[in-house]
């Protein structure tokens, strides 16, 4: 009788790699990655040197090596099994140049957060070998991620996203019943506090300017329906901004009230149960010049009941 393979469904592995810089110079290699990456204990990190998975300027490292600056630490995690995610996407706009799909709720944009191989950036490879993600898009979240084919298109679409000629529209279930019609927020954006991960990014005087404009769509019973139009391309913008005005996302396991993270038991940045849609993405062609005006319809949860 044969054994079933315990290989299936692994991906290949990962190599994560990192500068040591001047703040651990000093520190032992386990101490700094206990330190640095809190989302493994002490003894989990101890585990994977005994194991050999960490090499330190092509080393196998102990844990007791004292670093220097500028030293290459890398942890070489082992093939693992991801967590299960939708594996198809809808081809919206196609040509020489660039791509365009709707991502669905669940799937990563980018490998990121222990996904390597489910991700949208894979799935499109599949069928584009030369795709580059110009954006991505929360896991949780769904809709429009464009892509460039060339590195001609890739350099003036990022150029013009710069330069702010890339409109972008979402569409986001809130709670609470805003008493405005509209809001122009703009809540710096930066690094907080976080029980698990040391800090992620949120609502802070020290951030980075950041600016957002929510319109009420719809007023539902202790819900609002927001369409959002983002100006700057912040970290978590859109759930940060609508919690910042005390409407976080409904079913956002993170962000409270303020656009910090919940003072009990917070989730993490890549957790869902939220409803929010990159519904239209509107650019300059970077090859014709022509303006392309693209649309995701929303799913059925962030239809107003004049869609429905």
């Amino acid at each position: 009788m044969s054994q079933p393979d315990d290989s299936a469904g692994l991906n290949d592995g990962y190599v994560y790699r990192e500068r040591i810089g001047a703040a651990s110079v000093g520190r032992t290699a386990l101490a700094h990655l206990t330190g640095a990456y809190r989302h493994s204990t002490e003894e989990e990190w101890r585990a994977r040197f005994v194991r050999g998975e960490v090499r330190l300027d092509g080393v196998t490292a102990t844990g007791d090596e004292l670093l220097q600056a500028h030293q290459e630490l890398c942890w070489h995690r082992p093939p693992w099994r991801e967590g299960v995610t939708p594996d198809s996407f809808e081809l919206v706009y196609e040509d020489a140049s660039l791509l365009a799909v709707i991502k669905p709720s669940g799937l990563p944009t980018l490998p990121s957060g222990g996904f390597l191989k489910n991700t949208l950036l894979s799935f499109v490879r599949l069928r584009w070998p030369e795709a580059s993600a110009l954006h991505r898009l929360g896991r949780a979240t769904s809709g429009l991620v464009l892509f460039s084919r060339t590195h001609e298109a890739a350099a003036k679409l990022s150029r013009n996203w710069r330069e702010g000629d890339v409109e972008k529209r979402y569409r986001a279930l809130s709670d609470g019943v805003a008493a405005q019609a509209s809001y122009d927020i703009h809540a710096p954006i930066g690094l907080v506090p976080h029980p698990v991960l040391e800090s992620v990014h949120g609502a802070t005087e020290k951030g980075k300017p950041s600016h957002s404009h929510a319109t009420v769509l719809e007023r539902r019973d202790g819900q609002t329906l927001f369409e959002v139009r983002i100006h700057t391309g912040r970290p978590e913008q859109i759930r940060i901004h609508l919690a910042y005005i005390g409407h976080p996302l409904t079913g956002d396991p993170m962000f409270a009230s303020g656009g910090l993270p919940r003072e009990r038991e917070p989730g993490l940045p890549g957790d869902g149960g939220y409803l929010l849609h990159a519904e239209t993405l509107a650019f300059t062609h970077p090859l014709t010049g022509e303006r392309l005006r693209l649309q995701a319809p929303p799913p059925a949860g962030l239809r107003m009941a004049m869609e429905a």
